[in-house]
């Protein structure tokens, strides 16, 4: 089993930048897809940006692409997600997931997840 364990969220300003982290439990961090997801209130969790065991296939949202950036330290466990240009719209419960194999941007193919944190963006 893995445990997830996001931090980071806030509230910040339209324009401005958060960074999130995720760190993960488990000894075998680097073999796995991690992934970013968030939901609003009233709406369906939808995928953010994905990243490969090794960091070399990164998928993201057409909403977040030359906004976002998702990386990973696999020596720290953590996978990270840089937030630029934030926009009210970007407000939702950001939660970090887990799988084995290839990233997908596929929810239900996540094993496990995180309890999320908070971002709040005001205009």
């Amino acid at each position: 089993q893995v445990q997830l364990v996001e931090s980071g969220g806030g509230l910040v300003q339209a324009g401005g930048s958060l960074r999130l982290s995720c760190v993960a439990s488990g000894r075998t961090f680097s073999t796995y897809a991690m992934g970013w997801f968030r939901q609003a209130p009233g709406k369906e969790r939808e995928f953010v940006a994905g990243i490969s065991g090794n960091g070399d296939n990164i998928y993201y949202a057409e909403s977040v692409k030359g906004r976002f950036t998702i990386s990973r330290d696999n020596a720290k466990k953590t996978v990270y997600l840089q937030m630029n240009s934030l926009k009210p719209e970007d407000t939702a419960v950001y939660i970090c997931a887990v799988k084995g194999g290839i990233v997908t941007a596929t929810i239900s193919s996540y094993d496990y997840w995180g309890q999320g944190t908070q971002v709040t963006v005001s205009s």
